[in-house]
């Protein structure tokens, strides 16, 4: 490997530490070469999205100057030019070179970026089919889709399942960001859903229609990452112990959700890095560890 290509992993790899804590502790379980590949599709997703939700936010790489539509147009089009001919600069040289060797379908970046696009010009979405299949699909589903060629699944039929966990941690964290959403001029709970429990974000104020509004989606986000769980068994023990360290360690923001009482407007809930690494070492001590699915956390057993 040259030193373009050292140094851009490397920076993937600070960048996901960084801002990608979940993915960066799951990621630790994998092969240094897996690991580098995680690092790199994590890295992409983070640049384009900066570009749409933090515009002030300047990146090494990232098309400065401009609109965010015309920056995120320059970034795609970047991206595209450093898979099919490489980059001189060392985080996309690092991104072409992992989707190249994996062989990851393009198709899916172009829902990716498609799906970036929409954030700049939606903000409500009405029901949670179209706000799953006419953002999600390409904003999460499709992450999973990414990270399959690095997971080296044993079966086709892990993508179902890849999915699903792909839409799990979306909805958590729009479940999370609910207060920053609002500064942002979005709200990603599916309008029907706030008009039967008559529930209004806007007061950012924990009420009993909120409260229900909250407990329903909750249970939603938990039959997601339960439809995720039937993909471990279609991992070698590596990706398994990966997937199901991050499936474990985001489910349990939902449970700081409900120990706060529903309250997302107050502060951000996040998992300790107490408890990151009580995780990350209860994997490692199992032999072939698979979560469990309880009343309210996932646990970590042995299949």
């Amino acid at each position: 490997m040259n030193a373009l290509l050292r140094e851009g992993y490397r920076r993937c790899a600070r960048l996901t530490r960084a801002y990608g804590t979940t993915y960066y502790w799951g990621a630790l379980l994998l092969d240094r070469a897996q690991r580098r590949d995680v690092y790199a599709v994590y890295a992409l997703c983070r640049l384009a999205d900066d570009i749409v939700d933090e515009p002030d936010r300047d990146h090494v790489g990232v098309p400065a100057g401009g609109t965010p539509v015309e920056r995120l147009a320059a970034f795609r089009a970047l991206f595209a030019d450093a898979v099919e001919h490489g980059s001189d600069d060392p985080v996309l040289a690092a991104v072409g070179d992992s989707i190249r060797r994996r062989g990851t379908s393009l198709e899916c970046f172009d829902r990716f970026f498609d799906a970036m696009a929409l954030d700049l010009d939606r903000t409500t979405w009405a029901t949670w089919e179209e706000l799953r299949d006419g953002y999600m699909e390409g904003s999460a589903a499709v992450i999973g889709e990414m990270m399959l060629p690095v997971l080296e699944p044993l079966s086709p039929a892990a993508k179902a399942p890849a999915r699903s966990l792909g839409l799990a941690f979306q909805l958590t964290n729009f479940l999370r960001d609910v207060a920053e959403d609002l500064d942002r001029g979005r709200v990603y709970l599916p309008q029907d859903a706030l008009a039967r429990h008559g529930a209004d974000p806007s007061l950012r104020r924990v009420t009993p229609q909120w409260r229900a509004l909250m407990a329903e989606q909750i249970e939603l986000n938990r039959r997601l990452y339960a439809e995720a769980l039937v993909g471990l068994d279609l991992l070698p023990p590596a990706s398994r112990r990966c997937v199901g360290t991050a499936l474990v360690l985001y489910s349990r923001i939902l449970d700081r959700i409900e120990a706060a009482d529903y309250d997302v407007f107050s502060g951000r809930h996040r998992v300790p890095a107490t408890e990151k690494l009580a995780v990350l070492f209860r994997t490692l001590a199992l032999d072939v560890p698979r979560p469990t699915l309880g009343p309210t956390t996932p646990t970590l057993e042995v299949a």
